[in-house]
């Protein structure tokens, strides 16, 4: 358990992708959306708009 948590400190911000169409082409919908509404997200290529996001962060193998 305590390795866990150890490897979500020590990880670097990930991208986030969008799950309708994989665009890295998504953002916050709103600057307010931080605090005071849900998070919101808008994909430019695709229209998509809701609350989810792709995070895909490189393995450790791969980040060598």
């Amino acid at each position: 358990m305590r390795e866990v948590f150890r490897n979500l400190k020590r990880r670097g911000p990930s991208k986030i992708y969008c799950p309708k169409c994989g665009s890295p082409r998504i953002h916050l919908s709103s600057s307010l959306n931080y605090w005071l509404t849900p998070k919101k997200y808008v994909c430019e290529d695709c229209g998509y708009i809701g609350p989810i996001v792709m995070e895909i962060e490189k393995e450790e193998n791969e980040r060598e």
